[in-house]
């Protein structure tokens, strides 16, 4: 479902029925004439539809995170905030960029359109920028030729499974945040599809080796062996971008998670 779409048609419907009404039939009705229902309705929802759309198309939108790919960072069930401006202001709907602010960095938690459905959002971290060569082997990334560094910490616990896991944090960039790495698990554990730039990739036994193409990102999951990301379907383009994840604003199952990320 396309919520954007669905908020700006009720903002034109809206905002039609207070511009009709204001400068039009307001003035042929008795002065204490009660309005219509449908002047009523659509002439207070206006204001309020106005300031969430404009929230959610330039500032903030909020998630919920569906699947266990980004854990530890990010849990099933949090509400996080989506910055929709660091990366450029877009226009609602069509997702068009017409003002660069920024562009992503690697280890930046990001929001986009999933390359295969745009209609799907997904959140990965960005591991790779245009012109990068990534190397995925045997469970090791390397970025450009140099690999990157892993500090073994606690492993971690899956309260659900009650399952333990290699537990590591990762540095990319500036960044340092945690990882999930099974070193029993196979490196690539999906089919891989036939996506754009292709060409750019080389699978073989010990994982994937990939050329960033310009305009394009490679975004992988925290939890790396439960994750479908850029390894299995391919890059994602500039203009898939939604924004950059910076808050938990709630979660039903663990209060103490609010505000935990950045």
């Amino acid at each position: 479902m396309n919520f954007a779409l669905i908020l700006f048609l009720l903002l034109l419907a809206t905002g039609a029925i207070w511009i009709v009404d204001h400068f039009w039939l307001k003035k042929k009705r008795a002065a204490d004439a009660k309005d219509p229902w449908w002047v009523e309705y659509g002439a207070s929802f206006f204001p309020v539809i106005l300031a969430v759309f404009l929230l959610r198309s330039f500032l903030v939108e909020p998630f919920k995170i569906p699947s266990g790919s980004m854990i530890p960072t990010l849990q099933v069930g949090d509400f996080i905030l989506v910055n929709k401006y660091t990366y450029g202001i877009r226009l609602p709907v069509l997702n068009k960029k017409v003002v660069e602010l920024g562009t992503p960095q690697r280890g930046d938690v990001m929001v986009f359109r999933y390359p295969e459905n745009p209609s799907l959002d997904y959140i990965k971290r960005v591991v790779g920028i245009p012109g990068d060569k990534i190397a995925y082997q045997n469970k090791r990334l390397s970025i450009n030729g140099k690999e990157i560094e892993l500090r073994k910490t606690e492993d971690y616990l899956d309260k659900e499974r009650l399952f333990y896991t290699p537990h590591y944090v990762e540095t990319l960039g500036d960044v340092k945040h945690e990882i999930l790495l099974d070193a029993e698990a196979r490196s690539l554990i999906a089919p891989i599809s036939q996506f754009p730039f292709r060409d750019n990739c080389h699978y073989n036994s010990s994982g994937v080796v990939c050329e960033v193409p310009a305009g394009h990102y490679f975004m992988m999951g925290d939890n790396r062996d439960n994750s479908q990301d850029s390894r299995f379907w391919g890059f994602v383009p500039d203009e898939n971008i939604v924004g950059r994840a910076f808050f938990i604003w709630f979660n039903f199952g663990d209060l103490k998670r609010i505000g935990s990320f950045k």
